[in-house]
């Protein structure tokens, strides 16, 4: 397939390449090559590339800066997104696109299902929901991955701080009453290029197995990295930030293993791997 990537040069994007580019012709582009906003250039750009399918990585993802920022994060996260579905549907090609947990209250006690009523509470989940609605308005040929807490090589993320904080303290504070599922980017690539070989087109909910708090993840990193450092849990209105998270905010793969996908390994296998890659 011809695979067009928006956002290649990000975390996900670096890892979609590596898992896409042995079997696939790939379309690289970035913010700089294709501005996502201008609906003008995406419609000529993308419909001159003319590719079998678009894979949307591109977002902004600074959950604070989103709520500083609020027009960007919808021109973004919402305006980009529709004018990707617009290419898309020109062309009658599928568009996947990556959202995300954040699109929930975070008030549930039991992991959230692909129907599960939507409540987003920050901005950054807000313009992200509009964008999924966008897709849902404007194409019948879509695959919409909502995954969490992403990590991966190619980027900044929660295991490099805690890492690299560890190197200049023996305390640190993490908050212990948000949860989630940490997810290891190359296992989510490895996920979406499976998916993209089918046709089962729908919403999905696309995480390693397991869930855990921030504080809980922090632990297990410096217990897999040999790491003396103690962790100590403080709540979310503790550790004062711009935007509100959802406290549980655990997402369900059940769609993913109703159409016979298997699940991705636990976040403690993952993050072993990433470990053993950054030392």
């Amino acid at each position: 397939m011809k695979i067009l990537i928006a956002g290649s040069n990000g975390m996900l994007g670096h890892d979609l390449i590596d898992v896409l580019k042995n079997k696939h012709e790939l379309i690289l582009t970035n913010s700089k090559t294709l501005d996502i906003t201008n609906k003008g250039n995406v419609l000529d750009f993308v419909v001159d590339a003319n590719p079998d399918i678009v894979i949307n990585s591109a977002a902004y993802t600074d959950v604070d800066g989103c709520e500083e920022n609020p027009d960007l994060a919808y021109d973004v996260n919402g305006e980009g997104v529709k004018n990707l579905a617009l290419a898309c549907k020109e062309l009658d090609c599928p568009l996947v696109h990556i959202s995300t947990d954040y699109i929930f209250n975070g008030e549930s006690d039991r992991p959230w299902v692909e129907d599960d009523e939507i409540g987003p509470i920050s901005v950054y989940g807000k313009s992200k929901l509009k964008g999924e609605e966008y897709i849902q308005e404007i194409l019948d040929k879509y695959f919409i991955v909502r995954t969490a807490w992403l990590y991966g090589i190619n980027g900044r993320n929660f295991p490099k701080t805690m890492l690299e904080l560890a190197q200049n303290h023996s305390e640190i504070t993490v908050v212990y009453d948000e949860v989630g599922t940490p997810t290891y980017t190359p296992d989510l690539a490895y996920g979406i290029s499976q998916l993209i070989e089918s046709d089962a087109y729908g919403i999905y909910h696309l995480t390693n197995s397991g869930s855990c708090s921030w504080c809980e993840f922090a632990r297990y990193i410096f217990e897999v990295a040999d790491v003396d450092v103690k962790v100590i849990p403080v709540t979310a209105s503790e550790f004062a930030r711009p935007a509100p998270r959802p406290h549980y905010s655990v997402l369900e793969n059940k769609n993913w293993i109703d159409k016979g996908f298997k699940p991705l390994r636990s976040y403690k296998e993952a993050i072993k791997e990433y470990i053993e890659l950054i030392k």
